[in-house]
């Protein structure tokens, strides 16, 4: 039972990726999925997540407009689209299952399942 992160790479400011999370072991199509972040000599910041059934979204302030969450259950993954990056967007990008609703407070709270290894995304011309 893992989720995998994957899509991070060096793109330069102004640029694009879209960021994938995949289950192995277990569907995804129960759960509520996040994605989460984190900069080296950084707390973890929640990005944004996605209801079981993609009927709600949430995005942190700083990525609305830019991110876009979305999810294949028929593919058993998440992704996240990321438009206009900046450097300050740089960080290691982990997944993972949200035991709770699609919502702010749940993003920093928890609780929390299964966690992904991370992808690392780096914004740098």
């Amino acid at each position: 039972v893992q989720l995998q992160a994957s899509g991070g790479g060096l793109v330069q400011p102004g640029g694009s990726l879209r960021l994938s999370c995949a289950a192995s072991g277990f569907t995804l199509d129960q759960f509520t999925i996040g994605w989460f972040r984190q900069a080296p000599g950084k707390e973890r910041e929640g990005v944004s997540c996605i209801s079981s059934n993609s009927g709600t979204t949430y995005y942190a302030d700083s990525m609305t407009g830019r991110f876009t969450i979305s999810r294949d259950n028929a593919k058993n993954t998440i992704y996240l689209q990321m438009n206009s990056l900046k450097p300050e967007d740089t960080a290691t990008y982990y997944c993972a299952i949200i035991l709770e609703r699609c919502h702010g407070a749940a993003m920093a709270k928890g609780p929390f399942g299964v966690w992904g290894q991370g992808t690392l995304v780096t914004v740098s011309s």
